[in-house]
């Protein structure tokens, strides 16, 4: 009988459940956190953002823009990680100059999507702490 963790046992074939496409789900994203140092500081940055429109009150249409802004920038960020991974699948260890434009591409998008989380942040916190700035000067 074949073990559990033996190559001939792993899927290869569509999900059967739910339940088994939200594990394969959850590990993928588990996965980037671990692996992807940037992934990391979105979520720590994020976890930050989302502290301080606690803290400042934030109402329900500005609650919807700094989400959609954290959001985007981590859908970005896993989609350069996919971009990355299969450049390197497909490269191995070798240089290729259509990779590179591919991985460029990718992180581009990041930081597009970056610019905008912290234009949405301005536009969101600014307000909130000039009165604040104003007091203190």
């Amino acid at each position: 009988m074949a073990s559990k963790n033996r190559p001939d046992r792993l899927q290869v074939g569509k999900n059967h459940s739910f339940w088994q496409s939200w594990l394969h789900a959850w590990n993928g994203l588990k996965t980037v956190v671990i692996e992807e140092r940037n992934m990391r500081t979105h979520l720590v940055v994020g976890a930050l953002a989302l502290a301080f429109g606690w803290w400042v009150g934030l109402s329900a249409d500005q609650w919807l823009w700094l989400c959609l802004a954290i959001f985007m920038v981590m859908l970005c960020e896993i989609n350069n990680t996919i971009a990355e991974n299969l450049c390197d699948l497909v490269t191995g260890p070798h240089y290729h100059p259509l990779a590179k434009k591919i991985k460029d591409i990718a992180a581009g998008a990041v930081v597009f999507a970056a610019a905008f989380a912290v234009l949405v942040g301005l536009i969101l916190f600014v307000p909130k702490l000039w009165p604040l700035v104003r007091a203190w000067f």
